[in-house]
């Protein structure tokens, strides 16, 4: 069966890579046993979604949460952001493209202008009315993006209910690994990949880490966007990735370059929780020093 043999050989890619690039052992037998699962099976696994929904993969032998989440996306959509990402080939123009009422120069507009990575950060900005800044986009298009938005995303928000206090990981975590990621990239101990974009030599410059933090799957690497490019920020931004119960999480960290933060790590959105956090840091130190 053609889909199946297209899941697995994906999924066995995703292992290869992980090997290549140092990741732990059991994340990369995860995706090698998952790949001869689906390729073992007699029903085409958009049989199995189509049926019995997210619930009949996991129901495969040795396919959790994550790995379900991963052939879901691979069956409804052909595509899956970790492989693109560690095949260096993640490009956030495309991703925007693949919403309908948005071609290429919109997409590269809505990334250059206002930051835009993702399609939560699309949907936020089509209802804060951000997207009005943006030529081209006027109530009508703006309202069928919306749509179309709340209608991919609705999965995710079903289960937000009940995942987000599991999906929320606290600033100390994030910032730890993003420490972990630039010492090692500042020491030359990470593989580095060749990304796709604004690469024209093709050098493998890229560093990635895999790393883990508990039950959690770690995958980081510098910001490779037109914007960081821009701002001669593609050795400050790091881009954190990992699998929550919903699918896969995204925070960027930053230097903050003003204000009572300026010159500590930050992880932009969360500006207010990592202030509290170095504050009691702070405590934290002169209590130890007896201050």
């Amino acid at each position: 069966m053609w889909i199946n043999d297209q899941v697995a050989r994906r999924l066995e890619e995703v292992a290869d890579l992980l090997h290549e690039q140092g990741a732990n052992i059991f994340r990369v037998q995860a995706y090698s046993h998952a790949a001869n699962t689906v390729r073992r099976l007699a029903t085409p696994v958009s049989e199995i979604l189509q049926h019995e929904g997210i619930d009949g993969l996991k129901g495969l032998p040795g396919i959790g949460d994550h790995l379900a989440i991963a052939i879901r996306h691979l069956v409804t959509s052909g595509r899956l952001p970790m492989l693109e990402r560690l095949r260096g080939e993640a490009d956030p123009i495309e991703l925007l493209m693949s919403v309908p009422g948005i071609g290429h120069i919109q997409a590269e507009r809505l990334h250059n202008e206002l930051g835009i990575d993702t399609l939560e950060e699309l949907e936020a900005a089509a209802e804060d009315g951000r997207l009005s800044d943006v030529a081209g986009f006027g109530r009508k298009r703006t309202a069928g993006i919306i749509d179309s938005l709340t209608t991919r995303l609705d999965r995710v928000r079903k289960s937000l209910a009940v995942s987000s206090e599991q999906d929320h990981v606290q600033v100390a975590e994030l910032l730890d690994v993003d420490l972990e990621y630039r010492q090692l990239a500042l020491a030359g101990k990470l593989h580095c990949i060749a990304p796709r974009r604004f690469n024209p030599t093709g050098e493998a410059w890229l560093p990635i880490l895999h790393t883990r933090r508990g039950e959690r799957e770690y995958t980081a690497l510098f910001s490779n966007t037109a914007r960081a490019h821009r701002l001669g920020k593609t050795h400050d931004w790091v881009i954190l990735y990992h699998d929550g119960a919903t699918g896969e999480r995204q925070n960027t960290v930053i230097t903050a370059q003003q204000g009572p933060m300026a010159g500590r790590r930050i992880i932009r959105g969360r500006e207010t929780e990592c202030l509290k956090y170095y504050k009691t840091l702070h405590s934290a130190v002169c209590c130890a020093a007896g201050m």
